[in-house]
This record gives C-alpha cells, sequence and structure tokens, in this order.
C-alpha cells in the first residue's frame, strides 16, 4: 500500500461516518415527520388545506413511488422492504468509496429516505404519506419527507456527475 492510500483512509472513515450520522438524522426526521402527521394532525383523518396547490392527507402507500407495486398482496411488505434493503446496501458501498463530498451528500439523502420509508414499511406494511401537491382537480401522488429526500439525494448526484464530466474533459484538455 502506498502512502497515498493510507492517509486517505481516515478521511474516508470521517467522511462516511458524517454521512452515515447525516443518512440517520434524515430517516429520524422523517419518522418523526410522519408520527406527528399520523398521531397528532391527522387525528381525525382528514385533508387540511394549507395553500391553494398543497393540503395535508394522510395516506398509506403499500407498494412504491405512485402506487406502483402496490397489489402484491401479503407478500408485497417483504419484497419491497427487502429491495430496498438491498439498495441501501449497494449505496453503502458505493458511499464507502466515493472521494467526492457532494456524491456523500447524494448518497447520505438517499439512504436516509429509503431507510424511513423502509422502518415505516416494516412497522406498519405500508409507507404514510401526507403532502399533497395539485393543480385544480389534478393531484400528484401524496408523498413524504423521505420521497423529499431521496430526491434531494438523486438531484445531487446528477449535479455531481456533470461537475465530474466537466472535471474530466478539462483534464484529457490540459494532458494534450
Amino acid at each position: 500500500m502506498d502512502r497515498t492510500s493510507t492517509e486517505a483512509v481516515p478521511g474516508r472513515f470521517r467522511q462516511f461516518g458524517y454521512a452515515l450520522v447525516a443518512a440517520t438524522l434524515f430517516a429520524a426526521g422523517d419518522l418523526a415527520a410522519k408520527w406527528v402527521v399520523a398521531t397528532i394532525v391527522m387525528e381525525p383523518p382528514r385533508r387540511i388545506p394549507v395553500l391553494p396547490f398543497f393540503d395535508l392527507v394522510l395516506v398509506f402507500n403499500r407498494g412504491i413511488s405512485f402506487g406502483l407495486l402496490g397489489d402484491l398482496g401479503a407478500w408485497g411488505p417483504v419484497v419491497l422492504s427487502a429491495l430496498a434493503a438491498g439498495i441501501m446496501g449497494l449505496l453503502l458501498v458505493w458511499l464507502w468509496r466515493t472521494e467526492r463530498l457532494s456524491e456523500a451528500i447524494g448518497i447520505a439523502m438517499i439512504i436516509g429516505g429509503a431507510a424511513g420509508n423502509l422502518v415505516d414499511r416494516l412497522h406498519d406494511g405500508a409507507v404514510t404519506d401526507f403532502l399533497d401537491l395539485y393543480v385544480g382537480k389534478y393531484h400528484w401522488p401524496a408523498f413524504n419527507g423521505a420521497d423529499i429526500f431521496i430526491t434531494m439525494g438523486v438531484v445531487c448526484l446528477l449535479v455531481s456527475s456533470i461537475g465530474a464530466g466537466e472535471n474530466v474533459s478539462q483534464k484529457n484538455s490540459l494532458d494534450q
């Protein structure tokens, strides 16, 4: 092992650790928000208008995004939970290997959101959604904080990959 790779290990541990703490905080925030909405705000369940295009609702999604795969029956929560856990495992490997902070942030957000939805699904057999955006009678499917974290994480990764492409092309043009 050369000196450069041994010096990078403490930094990698630090970045990995910070990212895991951030992922845990994202998951905890999501679960806390779901608990507050389900047990306090929506007792009894109802639609609460907040803005002309935004309501609070209480929906239990047994599927994945947009309710897809919601008809898997009794095995649905098990299959979807196993799939989420497997994806989170792959993301943890990617998180360990990344050296870029922007990637680590994006991956931490995705892991945190996935963990929040996973815990919710394991506990209730469904994911609690409560945010409803709409225009007139056209509604976006209800979603939650975990979905926001996952989406923001994907955006971070996309922006990071665009920046990485520019760095590579700049390096290649400098090498010539």
